[in-house]
């Protein structure tokens, strides 16, 4: 049997077409080339940037007879379909075979595009500081003894880099870094009589966007009461954040954006959150669209799920960077003295950060990586259970859960109806169409979340949700009805809604029947629910579609079989380390071993060109 005959059945129509129009166009392609494009362009639909011949198992796993990688690698590199790095040709081929990867040529574009930016940010410095105008405020900002030093240098570096990766887990206070950076950054400005920076605050989705915003103003609020921080630096930070399309500017039924390299963003900082979910193609053109002389900030933990779309962008760059010298844990301490602010300067360490003779990776420097958790309650102990997730040490997450000695964690063992377990759950969701108003409501919403990891089965969220309906709104319920929670599952500009935005259906004074959704600012907006985009009930929700979001209790279904190739470590880390206050899981042991012994791992050549003697070009 031939190749493509075998492949058939575990390609897309797509998939199949475009080796089907090589073949119309060129009757002799040879079987592997044909192939290797199908492959290529599956390889971006389950979210890596290219095709590697010499793992073809990990777009399909069936058995088939795979060619020798030497062969695959010969024929593809004769193919007049396909260039080959260096070639000069390459903009006028379909595919492009370069560092052991096989390309859709616009991805291979992406990631030069990419490192090519990222490279020309990190070399670029911004003006000279003035280091004892403003070692009062960084005094004030970060009291000595009484702040996370690494907090305090990532500020510092922010001064000094036009590239900034602050990258944490969940709780260790991206966020109120980025405000303390932001108020020095417009401090700088203001000691300097120059207008304030002009600042953007973006999340890849909606309600990552409201949770970045609202996270900040809290900040915000709290230095308020801080002596020697002037009331007109906070007034001059952002009030709202949106989400990087609609930053950049979508135009209907194109892939381009209204911001790119020769139209600019109008802004001097840009402010990325939750940029572990952004995709090789927006990262890309996000980078492009940042004027020179603006400053990039990327927020994120490297840990979590990658994007859903193509690359795994924020670990490729975290990767690169490294961390600074002195910030890796047990030596940010004595890297780092928060006591050395003052009149020293010292916090403004030139050494620590450019020095050595060393040559080293573009990137080098552009990233501090937080530790302190402040996100859980002071009686959850999470914390063991995520670094045991985090590290895929199933022994050691087991024993924790089985032990019972983690406060708020409870472990469900092969529990398959958390409906069955989880009594709370239904009288919780019957008591939102009680609530005093629809912002009571959604608030009251976010308090618990029901994750599962897959759409289908009987775990998945399509089934939960028709259960949990029928639960509350009797047998064939209809459509909408008061309490049902919303999830929007496309962007409409329109509307002002987003994919991943939640809302809630609840009767107006009038009786009438509304969808209500948070509008940013604090209040709620209403809809007719039949004006609204795509949607679906989100009383069960994919851990995908939470990334982003936190709630106070979280429970988590994993699915019955073990093989589900949608478990990793990176979705059981993403899911509980949601949860705030207390976490649910109910999994079988099994089921939890293979998860946390699967590694999501991306297809990219990016890291390799963001570090050149690695060979990028």
């Amino acid at each position: 049997m031939g190749l493509m005959k075998a492949l058939g059945g575990h390609l897309r129509p797509l998939d199949r077409e475009l080796a089907a129009t090589l073949r119309r166009l060129e009757p002799d392609t040879p079987e592997l080339v044909l192939a290797g494009a199908a492959l290529a362009s599956l390889a971006v639909s389950q979210g890596h940037a290219g095709f590697d011949p010499a793992r073809p198992r990990q777009l399909v796993a069936d058995g088939i007879d795979w060619p020798a990688p030497d062969d695959w690698t010969a024929a593809l590199s004769a193919s007049d379909w396909v260039a080959t790095g260096g070639d000069g040709r390459a903009d006028n081929r379909p595919l492009v075979f370069e560092g052991g990867l096989l390309y859709l040529r616009r991805y291979r574009e992406y990631e030069q595009r990419l490192a090519t930016r990222l490279h020309a940010l990190a070399a670029r410095r911004p003006a000279a500081v003035d280091e004892a105008a403003l070692a009062p405020v960084f005094d004030a900002l970060f009291p000595a003894g009484g702040s996370d030093p690494l907090q305090a240098r990532a500020a510092s570096m922010a001064l000094r880099r036009a590239l900034l990766l602050v990258t944490g887990g969940p709780g260790t206070g991206k966020t109120t870094t980025i405000a303390r950076m932001l108020v020095l950054l417009v401090a700088q400005a203001s000691l300097a009589d120059a207008p304030a920076p002009r600042i953007a605050l973006a999340a890849p989705t909606g309600r990552a966007a409201e949770r970045m915003a609202g996270s900040l103003q809290a900040a915000a609020a709290r230095l308020a009461a801080t002596a020697g921080i002037d009331p007109a630096w906070l007034d001059a930070l952002p009030r709202s954040a949106g989400t990087l399309h609609r930053l950049l500017g979508t135009i209907p039924g194109s892939p381009r954006f209204r911001h790119d390299a020769d139209h600019p963003l109008p802004f001097d900082v840009v402010v990325v959150d939750e940029a572990s979910m952004v995709d090789l193609p927006l990262m890309c053109k996000l980078a492009e669209a940042v004027p020179d002389g603006a400053r990039l900030v990327l927020l994120g933990d490297p840990d979590q799920l990658p994007s859903v779309e193509a690359g795994d962008v924020l670990a490729a760059i975290c990767q690169a960077a490294g961390t600074d010298d002195g910030c890796a844990a047990g030596e940010a301490s004595a890297a780092t003295p928060a006591t050395a602010v003052g009149a020293t300067g010292d916090l403004f360490e030139h050494g620590a950060i450019d020095g050595g003779s060393r040559p080293k990776p573009p990137l080098h420097g552009h990233r501090v990586h937080l530790l302190r958790g402040y996100r859980q309650s002071a009686g959850f102990g999470l914390a063991p259970l995520a670094a045991a997730v985090r590290d895929g040490d199933a022994h050691r997450a087991l024993a924790l859960l089985r032990g019972g000695t983690l406060a708020g964690v409870h472990f469900h063992e092969d529990a398959a109806d958390p409906l069955a377990v989880a009594t709370g759950l239904l009288p919780h969701w019957r008591a939102l169409a009680d609530a005093a108003d629809p912002a009571a409501a959604l608030a009251a919403a976010a308090g618990v979340r029901l994750l599962t990891a897959l759409r289908g089965g009987p775990q998945g969220t399509g089934p939960l949700n028709a259960r949990i309906e029928e639960a509350l709104a009797g047998p064939r319920p209809p459509l909408h009805f008061p309490g049902r929670l919303l999830l929007v599952d496309e962007n409409s500009h329109r509307h002002r809604l987003f994919n991943g935005d939640v809302g809630i259906c609840l009767r107006d004074d009038d009786g009438t029947l509304l969808a209500w959704f948070a509008d940013g600012a604090g209040g709620v907006r209403a809809f007719h629910p039949s004006a609204l985009p795509r949607h679906q009930s989100a009383f069960a929700m994919t851990v995908h579609k939470a990334q982003g979001s936190e709630f106070d209790t979280v429970w988590l279904q994993l699915p019955r079989n073990e093989g589900s190739r949608v478990l990793s470590r990176e979705l059981v880390y993403t899911a509980l380390t949601r949860a705030r206050r207390e976490l649910h899981l109910c999994a079988g042991a099994e089921v939890l071993r293979g998860a946390l012994g699967r590694h999501v791992e991306r297809v990219s050549g990016l890291h390799r060109r963001l570090v050149p003697d690695m060979g990028g070009a």
